[in-house]
């Protein structure tokens, strides 16, 4: 299928997306803010789910900060009820399969993904976080990893505590990021249906300024990527947009003080979200290129 003629459609929760087509479809969601920013109980998620209505079919879809990148849940749960397997790529900084105990947020939401019937793989590609390592490893969940259905694809750091689970093949690192697109290209190759979610804190910082701390991808690493992709996309996401919110409730302002996400210098807010825009519509042109 070509999805070049659909529009995109945007969640607007936090006011980061800027127009991205004339045709696009966007959702006014800022109410829903507070409540599911950075992480909410599963009953919520499945409350916005019910209270969204979604054209059947649209393109590349915007989901705002990287702090609802688990709403990504919601298209992809719709995709796997059709019943044709497909893989995830998540192109992210952080595995986003850490162990949360109240629900679901921005960092678990790949253990979810795992669970889903019609998904046969989860790769998450561009980590160079410390999440994997040693001193995090209790962190991580290991069923996607005990049911081979989750493949880390780092640089830098490693996950050598799968050698315990006897799942050591499952975490791919590589010491340069050109390095790991080519090992993940071949990989791909043999990939039938992908869904793409792009979340862009794996990008570096100097390129493009996110809510959490940042990797070392460039442009032309998500251009090989995507390309290596062309003709099997059923479904992306891009999520890392970067904004400012103050939480009304304690709990989530003291999680989000725990998980040390980035102090943000507010005066700079419009220029980088300028940024954001400007990278949008390349990240959008890529994807017209590869027949998307």
């Amino acid at each position: 299928m070509s999805w070049n003629s659909l529009p995109a459609l945007v969640l607007d929760l936090d006011n980061s997306v800027r127009r991205v087509a004339d045709s696009e479809v966007r959702r006014p969601l800022q109410d829903w803010q507070e409540s599911v920013r950075y992480g909410c109980s599963l009953r919520e998620l499945g409350r916005l789910e019910k209270h969204l209505t979604l054209p059947p079919e649209h393109g590349c879809l915007f989901l705002g900060s990287g702090d609802y990148h688990h709403l990504s849940l919601i298209p992809l749960k719709r995709l796997s009820a059709s019943g044709e397997a497909f893989e995830i790529v998540v192109c992210d900084n952080h595995p986003d399969n850490m162990r949360y105990p109240f629900g679901i947020h921005c960092g678990s939401w790949i253990y979810w993904a795992c669970r889903l019937p019609a998904v046969s793989h989860v790769h998450v590609i561009g980590i160079t976080s410390a999440d994997i390592t040693w001193s995090h490893a209790w962190e991580n969940y290991l069923t996607p990893f005990l049911a081979r259905r989750l493949t880390y694809w780092s640089i830098g750091p490693d996950a050598p505590w799968l050698g315990w689970l006897g799942r050591r093949q499952y975490c791919r690192r590589s010491e340069t990021a050109d390095e790991l697109l080519a090992a993940f290209a071949d990989r791909l190759a043999t990939a039938r249906r992908i869904y793409l979610s792009i979340d862009k804190d794996v990008f570096r910082q100097d390129l493009i300024r996110t809510n959490w701390d940042q990797g070392v991808f460039e442009k032309r690493h998500l251009a090989q990527l995507i390309q290596a992709c062309a003709g099997k996309l059923t479904g992306v996401d891009i999520t890392g947009e970067i904004s400012h919110y103050e939480y009304k409730g304690i709990f989530k302002k003291l999680l989000t003080r725990l998980d040390t996400q980035v102090e943000l210098d507010i005066s700079r807010l419009p220029a980088w979200q300028s940024q954001q825009h400007l990278f949008n519509l390349e990240i959008l042109e890529l994807l017209k290129q590869a027949g998307y």
